[in-house]
């Protein structure tokens, strides 16, 4: 099994910076692919960016330019910059991880961001 742990979220004014981390416990994963989502006040759940292991990147139109993936030693980072008011959510960490059972996806509890304009 797998434990995926987010932190660093907070409060920030519209304009300023902040970066989340996501770290991942368990089992190791032959292959995976490690993704953000979030989901805003009365809203869905919506992808946010991914990264692979050979470190190939995806990114929301929302928010691309503004927000980059990379991994951070043995955790994956979520740098946001620009921020503005719409980026207030809860953001989420998966990973769909490979393991001689097959592809399995495990979720983080969520940390939250809020933005203030």
């Amino acid at each position: 099994s797998v434990e995926v742990v987010e932190s660093g979220g907070g409060s920030a004014q519209a304009g300023a910076s902040l970066r989340l981390s996501c770290e991942v416990y368990g089992d190791t994963c032959r292959d995976f692919e490690l993704s953000w989502h979030r989901q805003g006040p009365g809203k869905e759940r919506t992808f946010v960016s991914s990264i692979d292991r050979r470190g190939s990147t995806r990114y929301s139109d929302s928010v691309k330019g503004r927000f980059t993936t990379f991994r951070d030693g043995n955790s994956v980072a979520l740098s946001m910059s620009s921020l503005k008011a719409e980026d207030t959510a809860m953001y989420y960490c998966k990973i769909s991880c490979l393991t001689s059972g097959g592809w399995s996806q495990y979720w983080g509890q969520g940390t939250q961001v809020n933005v203030s304009s």
